[in-house]
This record gives C-alpha cells, sequence and structure tokens, in this order.
C-alpha cells in the first residue's frame, strides 16, 4: 500500500513538474489538489524523481515505467513539425520550384513516400533501427517488429520520459523526410512506380542501417550512448544520416538519370517562386522541432539546439542574399530561400553542440560553399540537379558533420564530458577536450559516402531492370501530373 502511495504521489509530483519549474510559488491546478487531499496529507514530500523530471534524467525504480506529461507532449508537438516539414513544406518548396506541368507529380511522391515508409516503420524500420537484440553495430533486432511491445512506456535505452509510442513516431517523421530530399535531384523526369521501388529498397539497405549505427545503442558511430563504438562521431539531428544519406544518393540517380529533356537548351525556371518561399516558411517553423525535438526533451540541451537553429538559418540566407546582391546585382527570392535551408542542413549536426556564435559561423559557412556548389560547380560538371538537392543536402550535411567536429564544446552539452559514462569509456570525452573529433567525423563521413553511393549505384540498376527508371520522352514533354495521375495543378 506503501509503494501504491509513493507511486501516486510521485506521478502527481511529475505531472506538475512543467508548471512548478517556472513557478515562484507551487500551486496545485484544482483538480489534482483534490486528489491529493483525498489521498495524502496536504503536503506532498519533496521526491528524488521529481528532480529527475526536471533534470531528464534517470528516475530509478520510483517512476518506471511512467512517461512524463511535459517531456512527452513537447515531443508529439516537434513531431508533429517534422512531419510538416515534409507535408506541406517540403512539398511546397520543391512544388514552385518545378515547371507547372510537374507541379502535381512532386506533391504525389511526397505524399506516397510517406505512406510508403510508415508502413515499413511500422513493420520491421523501428526495430531495425532502435532495437538491439542482433547485438550488432550496423542493424538493431527484431524485438519490435510490427511495433510490438512499443507503449506509452518510456524506452529507457534512449529517453527516460518519453513515451516509446511517441519516441517511434518522432524518429519515423525522420525516416519520412530522408528520401523525399532526394525527389529534388531527380524531379521531373523519374516514373512514379520507379521512385516508389528505389525508395523501399534504399530505405532498407541505406536508411536503417545508418541511422542505427549512428543513433542506435549498439551503433558503431554512436559516439555520445554507446560505449564501445568504433567511430566515436556525434550527429545531434542527421547530419549524415538525414542530409548526407539523401543528397549523396540524389546525386548518384540524376547522373544515372541523365538530364532532363532540353536542359541547358530551354528555359527550365521555377513556376512559383510563392510557393517556393511559402515551403521555405514552413521548412524553417518545422525543423524546430527537427533539431530542438532531437534532444528528446524539453530541456536546456534542446533550448541551446532552438536558438542556433534560429540563428544558423537567418545568416545563412541573408548572407546568400548579400553574396548575390555582390556578385550579381540583386538578391532573389529563391537565393534568400536557399540560404535559409542551407544554414538549417548545416547546423542541424551540430545544434545541440554548439554555441550562438558557432551557429554565426555556420550560417556565414553555409552561405558560402553550397552557393559555389549550386551556382558554380553544378555547370562546370553538366549534371542536372534538378532542384539543387545535392548542393544544398549533401554538400551542407557533409559541411555540417565536418565543422560539427571543429565546434562541438562540452560547455553546451554536457554529453560531451566524462560525466557521460558512454563518451568517458569509448574516448569521445577526450577529443572533445583535446580537438582531435574531427578525425572521427571524417570517418563517419566516409562510411556515409561509401554507402550511399555504392547503394544507390546497385539499386538504381536493379529498378531499371524491373520497372524502368523515365517515362517516354513523349510524357517527359507534355508533363508528369496528366501523364502520372491524371490530374494537372493548375486547370484554365
Amino acid at each position: 500500500m506503501k509503494t501504491s502511495l509513493k507511486s501516486i504521489l510521485c506521478a502527481l509530483a511529475v505531472a506538475g513538474a512543467s508548471f512548478t519549474a517556472y513557478a515562484q510559488e507551487a500551486v496545485p491546478a484544482p483538480a489534482v489538489a483534490a486528489v491529493a487531499a483525498a489521498t495524502a496529507p496536504a503536503v506532498v514530500p519533496a521526491d528524488a524523481a521529481f528532480t529527475a523530471y526536471v533534470n531528464n534524467t534517470d528516475p530509478g525504480a520510483a517512476l518506471a515505467g511512467v512517461a512524463g506529461p511535459g517531456h512527452n507532449g513537447f515531443m508529439m508537438i516537434c513531431a508533429a513539425l517534422v512531419l510538416f516539414m515534409t507535408l506541406p513544406g517540403l512539398a511546397l518548396f520543391y512544388g514552385g520550384l518545378v515547371r507547372k506541368k510537374n507541379v502535381l507529380s512532386v506533391l504525389a511522391q511526397c505524399l506516397a513516400i510517406t505512406g510508403l515508409v510508415t508502413i515499413m516503420w511500422w513493420a520491421f524500420g523501428y526495430s531495425l533501427v532502435f532495437g538491439k537484440s542482433f547485438e550488432s553495430p550496423f542493424l538493431g533486432g527484431t524485438e519490435f517488429l510490427f511495433l510490438k511491445g512499443v507503449t506509452s512506456a518510456p524506452n529507457t535505452d534512449y529517453a527516460y520520459w518519453i513515451s516509446q509510442n511517441v519516441f517511434s513516431m518522432y524518429q519515423m517523421m525522420f525516416a519520412i523526410i530522408t528520401p523525399a530530399l532526394i525527389v529534388g535531384a531527380i524531379a521531373e523526369r523519374m516514373k512514379f512506380t520507379a521512385i516508389m521501388l528505389f525508395v523501399a529498397i534504399w530505405m532498407l539497405v541505406v536508411y536503417f542501417p545508418l541511422a542505427h549505427m549512428v543513433w542506435g545503442v549498439t551503433g558503431w558511430m554512436n559516439g555520445v550512448w554507446n560505449g564501445d563504438a568504433v567511430i566515436r562521431a556525434i550527429d545531434f539531428a542527421g547530419g549524415t544520416v538525414v542530409h548526407m544519406s539523401s543528397g549523396w544518393s540524389a546525386l548518384v540517380l540524376c547522373i544515372i538519370l541523365g538530364p532532363r529533356i532540353g536542359f541547358g537548351k530551354e528555359k527550365m525556371t521555377p513556376h512559383s517562386m510563392v510557393l517556393c518561399m511559402v515551403g521555405t516558411g514552413m521548412l524553417y517553423v518545422g525543423w524546430f522541432g527537427f533539431n530542438a525535438g532531437s534532444a528528446l526533451a524539453a530541456d536546456g540541451v534542446s533550448a541551446n539546439a532552438f536558438m542556433t537553429t534560429m540563428i544558423a538559418a537567418a545568416v545563412g540566407g541573408f548572407v546568400w542574399g548579400l553574396i548575390e546582391l555582390v556578385f550579381r546585382g540583386h538578391a532573389s527570392i529563391l537565393g534568400f530561400c536557399s540560404g535559409v535551408v542551407a544554414g538549417l542542413v548545416v547546423i542541424t549536426p551540430a545544434a545541440g553542440f554548439v554555441d550562438s556564435t558557432g551557429a554565426v559561423i555556420i550560417g556565414v559557412v553555409a552561405a558560402v560553399i553550397p552557393y559555389i556548389f549550386c551556382t558554380k560547380l553544378k555547370a562546370v560538371f553538366g549534371y542536372d540537379d534538378a532542384l539543387d538537392t545535392f548542393g544544398v543536402h549533401a554538400v551542407g550535411g557533409t559541411v555540417g558533420a565536418l565543422i560539427t567536429g571543429v565546434l562541438a564544446t562540452s560547455s553546451i552539452n554536457g554529453n560531451l564530458t566524462d560525466a557521460n559514462a558512454y563518451a568517458k569509456k569509448n574516448g569521445l570525452a577526450e577529443l572533445v577536450s583535446n580537438g582531435g573529433l574531427w578525425l572521427e567525423q571524417l570517418k563517419a563521413i566516409g562510411v556515409t559516402l561509401v554507402l550511399s553511393i555504392v547503394a544507390t549505384i546497385v539499386i538504381a540498376y536493379i529498378v531499371k531492370a524491373i520497372v524502368g527508371l523515365r517515362p517516354t520522352a513523349e510524357v517527359e514533354r507534355q508533363g508528369l501530373d496528366i501523364n502520372e495521375h491524371g490530374e494537372e495543378g493548375y486547370v484554365n
């Protein structure tokens, strides 16, 4: 009876955490007060579990299996924001950049990828990424197949206070947007069926293993949470897992596909910069869920990620526009949008590890280097990266992963210190302290490059052999909307 009473009191204390953390005097809500009056003395004693809740640490046996309402609510909002990045953010961003005869094809691809990846995640994706029954550095396990056992109780391998079903849905949103990014490089010239088959195989061969290697508790490159990690790398929200993997795969796929009919001879300007700007704004807003949510709690690390995300994106957009103004005589909406997205991409792996000055540096770098690739080198090499997926996401993700190793500081994130037993055991804390982390980041970049490029080549030719990659020349000229989806985005 005493144990049950203690559990009830602890749960009530935790439920009031979000309010009491910010109030000068704790005043219980009427409903809570009524329950407390009926079941306990007027004064609820302090409990270690309450402190653990506020500090996002292990509550121990006192609240085992209980999710914290504040952290849980925060993560549900963040999950919704990450989905908002794909639908409608990325869909409108890419949709505005293509010609009007292909706008619906982009929207359809984003919608279909959302459904396909959700089914795969439910069936086996989550288990392969975040399970551990295989005891493998490359894949997770089978214990969560069909989300079996994924309940509202936390999976404390990853978070003490978040329901595992919420955690699984949050991570699923990352899995959805990653292959959707590839769409930008091959826009206007790849068959819908080919894209779906490519994504299905790519998720299985590239995304699931890479996500486990970087974020899984037994992951080969998880320097923060695996004491036995071989590569002691860090990736706060997906520089390697999301942006490098999709961006480099996108480059390879667009080269194998070849350029759009008329590329370099006909004008292929965006049909609606208004949609592009609206989509960019949605991506910007959603990215706070992407980066701040990757702390997996509403805590100080999350707050820092929120700040650095805002700064890097704003600086990236401003500097890109300034470069255009100086060298082209005008600052374009496309330039501002590209700079904002580049800033978001480059800060992603670093958001919870760098300070505000680091975010400003990242914003400048995010504008300069992707600008060179998008406006200069693409023309030199002649590849048809239709919507600059490679120039922004692959290049930005690679730069971000490397610069994280230079700018990360333990003063921002205590998980990079000896206080984190895993970082102490595998040597990450010492690397951060002595300035050697960039080399581990370089190793992670190399692994990501090899996996993404080699796998994409193999998958592309498999898909080509099964269903073919491109529509007929006549279909491509008429547009994918009317031919592949039987609809038009704009009817006169």
